[in-house]
């Protein structure tokens, strides 16, 4: 039924693929064409203007942000000079402050030593006097034992002591 209702003419073509019959070429090429330019027209209109925009903006985008990636590069080195500025700074500070509590505690030092030095040689020769008085207390009471005992021994031995000649024997024996 389908070859009835095209006729003859369609059996006469109906042989082969219908883009290779050479009749329908013209109308094959109009279309051609017109498909070619309104793709050309739509990508040379819509498409490849935005693309450029697209691309243009990212250049720029890209340039920004390279150019505020060195400034931002620029003001960390700053940073880190004005650190590496302060930190010797602090370290210098702290040297002087150091060296001067140094100071400071020698001084105060040399002082509570002096201060030392003479409560010792108060005491010391607080002491030595005391020393002294205590060297003559102790002559003193050998000598006077030393004249009791000789007096006491001169007795027992049955004899009569001189006082003087006991004080000189006793006086001599201690001399040495």
């Amino acid at each position: 039924m389908a070859t009835e209702a095209h006729g003859g003419a369609a059996a006469e073509h109906a042989v082969g693929m219908p883009q290779l019959d050479v009749t329908t070429w013209p109308n094959q090429i109009f279309w051609l064409l017109v498909t070619l330019v309104v793709i050309y027209l739509v990508l040379t209109r819509i498409a490849l203007p935005r693309i450029g925009a697209v691309l243009s903006e990212r250049r720029g985008t890209i340039t920004n942000d390279l150019t505020a990636a060195e400034e931002l590069k620029q003001k960390a080195v700053e940073a880190e000079r004005a650190y590496n500025d302060a930190l010797a700074r602090a370290r210098a500070d702290a040297a002087k402050i150091v060296a001067e509590a140094r100071a400071e505690i020698q001084k105060d030092l040399a002082a509570a030593t002096a201060q030392a030095d003479v409560e010792i040689s108060a005491k010391a020769a607080q002491s030595e006097a005391r020393i002294g008085e205590i060297r003559a207390g102790a002559v003193a009471a050998v000598t006077e034992v030393a004249l009791d005992t000789a007096h006491e021994l001169v007795a027992a031995l049955g004899g009569t002591a001189d006082a003087q000649a006991v004080s000189a024997a006793v006086s001599a024996r201690l001399k040495g």
